[in-house]
């Protein structure tokens, strides 16, 4: 009995080294950009789980015969993202280009032509993206180090693929694409509801930021994405209610001394939520220390990193922390509540408010400057409590929704991939499954 990778195989079914059955194991090329050209270049970006994102891809400039370029995909060809940490073997298969535009590789992706006569290429594009193969691929036939790391060709073109008779890989491709189909539509579906519940959850907040539901009559706020507001609350700068100050300057000579401490950084303030997981150290002295030292409560807010205006409430998770000049640490001055400013500053982060009024497309940095003079609505301190209470509560009940979603998500990814393994290793007959127990019990 042969087998692969450790797997046995059906009784009949061969193994044959990846270049024995291609007539193509190549990289791309590098493509030279242009706004618009003849040629489509497909990145490792492009090439996505689902499919080929054509909104990634840009124009690469040619002349000449184009069945020359080398790179050039032709219907049916397996593409494999070969360099770099997370998007190294991921896997896709080109059909056509938008509009028939011809399409090429760039040179971080590997090019699998398949040998039609021995090999059904949606059969090789199913096991080159089975969990076995890509844990072997990581294994055996990455070269590098961290995110300098590569697909091998060589390597790649000794690596062994099952070989079922022609008919029978047609079979198994033929099944795997219905019911990948259809396990794809049940994912797209729980997204579509972790979807609403989002939406449904930044229209909770919007309307109670605004006081949508107070009664009363309302006012003019003179904030263009605020609207009116009830009454007798109050619109006011951040400042006038808050301090804000940023954290210590690093530099490479602060990370060592006598007086190290762990700090926040911009990496660790995730949307109401603060990773503690992976904290870095700098040197506080102590005169320093009473300036930088957080407190339970205090509202963290990033200046700068990928996402300017990311907030969370620090909990007192670790007994002594401190945090660096990239993040704002936002302090109440009297009885306002760092809370109820955190749901002010979701509404603003997710409409553009800063964006807007600094005059930029893409904000790098939330200055101290721009955050200070911002104005929100305040209700009365009793208010804000009662309303942070309604929102915290909701909260938590549509985190441990989404948690649930994200559950069925995960299960519903293992699943395809215990099918996909299961089917292109021969541990069902394609013929006669239906999708029921066919690996390990596994219902999909």
């Amino acid at each position: 009995m042969s087998t692969i990778l450790g797997i046995p195989l059906p009784a009949g079914w061969s193994v044959a080294p990846l270049k024995h059955v291609t007539t193509v194991l190549n990289r791309g090329s590098a493509p030279v950009y242009v706004d618009d050209g003849p040629v489509r270049a497909v990145s490792q970006a492009a090439n996505q789980a689902g499919g080929i994102d054509w909104s990634r891809t840009r124009f690469h400039q040619f002349d000449g015969d184009l069945r020359k370029l080398k790179g050039a995909l032709r219907p049916g060809d397996v593409i494999i993202n070969s360099t770099g940490t997370g998007t190294l073997g991921r896997v896709g298969r080109f059909e056509c280009g938008p509009e028939g535009i011809p399409c090429m590789a760039d040179s971080h992706i590997t090019v699998v032509r398949v040998n039609s006569d021995v090999l059904d290429s949606r059969f090789a594009y199913y096991w080159l993206g089975s969990r076995p193969f890509h844990q072997y691929m990581y294994i055996a036939l990455v070269v590098g180090a961290t995110n300098q790391i590569e697909l091998n060709r060589d390597r790649l073109g000794d690596a062994p693929v099952p070989l079922p008779q022609l008919n029978e890989q047609r079979r198994i491709a033929d099944f795997l694409e219905a019911e990948t189909s259809r396990v794809d539509r049940m994912s797209a579906l729980r997204q579509r509801q972790a979807n609403l519940l989002d939406e449904a959850a930044f229209a909770r907040v919007y309307a109670t930021v605004r006081g949508a539901h107070v009664e009363g009559g309302r006012k003019e706020s003179g904030l263009a994405w605020l609207g009116s507001l009830p009454e007798e609350w109050r619109v006011a700068a951040v400042s006038h209610h808050f301090e804000v100050e940023l954290g210590k300057m690093l530099n490479q000579e602060r990370t060592q001394g006598t007086n190290l401490q762990p700090y926040l950084r911009v990496a660790n303030v995730q949307w109401d939520r603060i990773d503690v997981s992976d904290l870095a150290f700098m040197d506080f002295l102590p005169e320093e220390q009473e300036r930088y030292r957080l407190k339970p409560g205090d509202l963290l807010v990033n200046e700068g990193g990928s996402w300017p205006g990311r907030a969370a409430i620090w909990n007192g998770e670790v007994p002594e922390i401190y945090y660096q000049k990239a993040l704002h640490r936002i302090r109440p001055r009297g009885g306002d509540l760092a809370r109820w400013l955190y749901y002010c500053l979701v509404v603003a982060e997710r409409l553009n408010v800063f964006q807007v009024q600094g005059n930029s497309s893409t904000m790098t940095h939330l200055t101290r400057e721009q955050l200070r003079p911002q104005r929100f609505p305040f209700p009365s301190v009793p208010q804000q409590a009662r309303l942070v209470a309604e929102l915290d509560s909701a909260a938590e009940h549509g985190c441990a929704v989404q948690r649930l979603l994200t559950r069925q998500m995960d299960l519903i990814a293992e699943r395809r991939q215990a099918l996909i393994t299961a089917a292109v290793t021969g541990q069902f007959d394609v013929s006669t499954a239906s999708g029921r127990n066919v690996t390990d019990g596994v219902t999909v």
